[in-house]
């Protein structure tokens, strides 16, 4: 007990420094004044199953001022400790035979869309789909269609990493850090949607089309219902993989994001735990992700602080400094002027 306990406030030591983290360039203050995060509505829709290969976690994220928020993948607080990952996917109690299935309007293949000597984006179109293939991919003048999934690729000593992975059909996103050193890859867990979600079946993002700029990183999202988003890879190294979204406007009347994974047990699961940081609160609530019902939050953390026999090494996901200008409102990642050294004197 007395180790687990360690583990949790470890991990928890994680979680503030994650939820604090920020890129200089991006930081909005005026003198001594920060700007703070605004909060956004956390709702839980998730439902218990039996089959580990169906997302039954569903959490939704509303505001109607939300104009941009950053999202950030970091490897969980035990990845040190792992001596087995699994990667394997468990089908028992799983049951497919319902899902929609659309035949692709061309044969499978895989495409390297765009390529440089530090990353890369390939595409894939696959035999069927519960999705009809509508959304179209470019980039610059190059345009693909029936892409069921694109993969951001970067490099790495004697090879490459997949970081990113996009499915351009449902809008479903899932990234990953870059493996720490010593280690193979480690595992892609929990998915996210961007724009206005919507159910049709299971939740989505219908997307009319995905162009990425590859100066900037940066994937440009043109929504089926209207609208915009940005999605920009701003941060990836050897901790966490991070992206700022940035919505030409507000979604008003449906949930902006949602955070999409599984739990069956405490020891079968991507995700199992949800903090929130509520506004005005002196900490955080950390709950069961089965428990939690709704909240109110400025930055959201879901992830694990013991390891699952599925995708054991998959990233904790953290979603904050949501703000109401195109400019995500990052907190400062830095000491008071009254604890820092003093000046040397030349």
């Amino acid at each position: 007990m007395q180790y687990w306990t360690k583990v949790r406030r470890a991990g928890l030591a994680i979680l503030g420094s994650i939820a604090t983290a920020t890129a200089p360039a991006m930081s909005q203050t005026t003198g001594s004044q920060i700007t703070e995060p605004i909060p956004v509505e956390v709702v839980n829709g998730s439902e218990p199953v039996l089959c580990a290969e169906k997302d039954n976690v569903s959490v939704a994220l509303s505001s109607p001022r939300v104009r941009s928020f950053r999202i950030e993948a970091a490897h969980p607080v035990y990845i040190a400790t792992l001596q087995r990952d699994s990667f394997e996917p468990d089908w028992t109690n799983c049951d497919m035979s319902g899902d929609p299935v659309y035949t692709a309007p061309r044969p499978p293949r895989r495409v390297t869309i765009y390529e440089e000597v530090e990353f890369w984006l390939v595409g894939y179109t696959f035999p069927t789909f519960w999705r009809p293939a509508t959304t179209t991919v470019r980039v610059g003048d190059r345009v693909e269609e029936a892409i069921h999934m694109l993969q951001l690729w970067m490099i790495r000593p004697m090879g490459g990493e997949e970081v990113l992975v996009l499915y351009p059909q449902d809008g479903y996103w899932r990234l990953r850090p870059r493996t720490p050193t010593g280690m193979e890859n480690t595992a892609f867990g929990s998915s996210f949607l961007v724009g206005p979600v919507e159910e049709d079946g299971r939740p989505l993002v219908r997307i009319k089309e995905v162009a990425f700029e590859p100066t900037t990183k940066t994937f440009t999202l043109s929504f089926e219902r209207g609208g915009s988003a940005s999605v920009q890879v701003v941060e990836t190294d050897q901790n966490k993989n991070a992206v700022h979204v940035v919505f030409d406007k507000p979604i008003e009347d449906r949930p902006f994001a949602m955070v999409r994974s599984m739990y069956i047990t405490e020891f079968n699961n991507d995700v199992a735990r949800i903090a929130l940081r509520e506004p005005g609160a002196n900490g955080w609530l950390e709950e069961p992700i089965m428990k939690f019902d709704r909240g109110r939050a400025t930055d959201i953390w879901l992830g694990r602080l013991t390891p699952s026999r599925h995708n054991t090494s998959s990233p904790d996901l953290v979603l904050n400094s949501f703000s109401d200008t195109p400019q995500p409102r990052l907190r400062r990642n830095a000491p008071p002027p009254e604890v820092l050294p003093p000046a040397s004197k030349n």
